[in-house]
């Protein structure tokens, strides 16, 4: 039948060695940006960001808690969420999970049980897409045959 795209899972290893952890019972009241891996297994009272075109991953556990909004590329929820996410990269809401806000995402899984009190907005990806202009510089005077063509390529970046 309909089998799993296995390219598009997350992969949770890439951040061994540089994964922050706020254990259960831990409040953080305030904003955390992070670089890397998060693991939230207690409560943020604030906003959680990431740089939009890192890897980073948050994971928020089924203990876990977060009241403000996330702006991180790659996001697992099994906790509950009291805010939007916004995601430009993947998102994970395992069975335990509870959001109240609206989910923005490019891609998403959603397990039977996961629980999004709000909208879930499809975004599109914005890679850096470069345009290809390529300049045909012909060799020839009026009286000569062509011997060919010499093509040379520059390359603009697109404004994001």
């Amino acid at each position: 039948m309909w089998g799993k795209d296995k390219t598009k899972k997350v992969d949770f290893d890439r951040h061994a060695g540089k994964t922050t952890m706020i254990a259960k019972g831990t409040v953080i009241d305030g904003d955390v940006r992070f670089e890397g891996g998060l693991l939230v297994e207690g409560t943020i009272k604030g906003n959680v960001r990431a740089d939009d075109g890192s890897e980073a991953l948050l994971r928020l556990s089924e203990a876990g808690k977060i009241e403000g909004e996330i702006h991180v590329p790659n996001v697992v929820v099994n906790g509950k969420v009291n805010g939007d996410v916004h995601s430009s990269a993947h998102v994970e809401l395992a069975a335990k999970a509870v959001v109240n806000g609206n989910v923005h995402y490019h891609l998403i899984e959603m397990v039977m049980g996961a629980e999004v009190n709000g909208s879930l907005v499809h975004s599109q990806q914005k890679p850096a897409v470069e345009e290809v202009a390529i300049t045909l510089d012909k060799k020839a005077k009026k009286d000569e045959k062509p011997s060919g063509l010499n093509a040379k390529m520059e390359t603009k970046q697109s404004p994001a």
